[in-house]
């Protein structure tokens, strides 16, 4: 799969990750309908500095959502993203988006995936 790049504008969400450990940058996925769902090894730049990051393209059915977005953990990144335009770069497929039993276990994999995309 090729690098995708999707720019687009931080907007508030339910603010789950954060209580997961894991803050994420939410981003409407206008124009990119056609990215393929699941969770990808990422990269973003903030203010010319690049971070390595976790994305997931989906609509988070372990946690009830329903409307397809793009969600952002960027790794080693603090501060407020909303209102800003972001460039996340998908780099890698790590894995398929899928509903976990519990909140525990969708946690217990965030910190696997976290893991693949912090090296």
């Amino acid at each position: 799969m090729p690098m995708i790049d999707i720019e687009a504008e931080v907007i508030h969400g339910r603010k789950i990750g954060r209580a997961l450990g894991f803050p994420t940058a939410n981003m409407m996925l206008d124009g990119h309908a056609d990215v393929e769902r699941g969770v990808y090894r990422s990269e973003v730049t903030i203010d010319g500095r690049k971070y390595r990051a976790m994305s997931n393209v989906g609509i988070r059915p372990s946690v009830g959502g329903k409307e397809l977005l793009l969600e952002t953990h960027v790794i080693g990144f603090r501060g407020d993203l909303y209102g800003r335009i972001l460039r996340v770069t998908l780099l890698e497929k790590i894995r398929e988006e899928r509903r976990f039993s519990s909140i525990g276990d969708l946690k217990e994999q965030l910190v696997k995936d976290y893991i693949t995309c912090g090296q």
